[in-house]
């Protein structure tokens, strides 16, 4: 029983840390050397929880997409009483998201771009990702009694990927507050 808790831990450390330095500095970037040396566990106990390099990658975005998602649903549903104030809420959390000192961008579009191939399970996890923020989105904006709620859920989500991309490369957070002005005016439209 204690090695099977000892295993797990070793195996969460290894995602762990594998998540901090691909979120800095990319996937292809970071070898396996590096997780290892940064983790504090051997390449053998690496090896006998992930088979490859891309086990581990899709072990850590399967944990990432869990732990992101759930983080921007209870923050969005926290930020506001009515289905309006929960939409500009998302733009709240990107503002909150895009201040951290550990911002790198939004980890499944890096790795998009990481991988080029369009059929890969890795690509299909980022995919999954912003398909499940994007439907959650348009269930909001079912919420708020539009007339065309896919349509506003598309502008909402493209707005906040657009932000996303900008506070990365510009290293501006402020780009979170000019979306939601764009969101409100967009929201305003599609429920009036």
């Amino acid at each position: 029983m204690k090695q099977t808790k000892t295993a797990l831990s070793k195996r969460e450390q290894l995602i762990k840390t594998a998540l901090e330095l691909f979120a800095k500095n990319g996937i292809h970037a970071t070898g396996i050397d590096t997780i290892v040396e940064r983790s504090g566990v051997t390449k053998k106990t690496l090896y006998a929880h992930f088979r490859s390099k891309e086990e581990l990658v899709l072990a850590v975005l399967r944990q990432y997409d869990g732990m992101a998602r759930n983080e921007f649903m209870r923050r969005v549903e926290g930020g506001g009483k009515t289905p309006k104030a929960r939409l500009l809420a998302i733009f709240d959390f990107a503002e909150r998201w895009f201040q951290q000192s550990s911002f790198y961008g939004c980890l499944f579009i890096n790795t998009i771009g990481e991988y080029s191939d369009d059929d890969t399970p890795i690509r299909q996890i980022c995919q999954d990702y912003k398909k499940l923020v994007k439907d959650y989105i348009r269930s909001l904006c079912e919420q708020v009694g539009t007339s065309d709620p896919q349509e506003l859920a598309e502008e909402l989500a493209l707005l906040l990927e657009g932000a996303t991309v900008t506070a990365q490369v510009s290293q501006n957070p402020k780009t979170a507050k000019i979306a939601k002005r764009a969101a409100k005016v967009l929201i305003d439209k599609a429920i009036a």
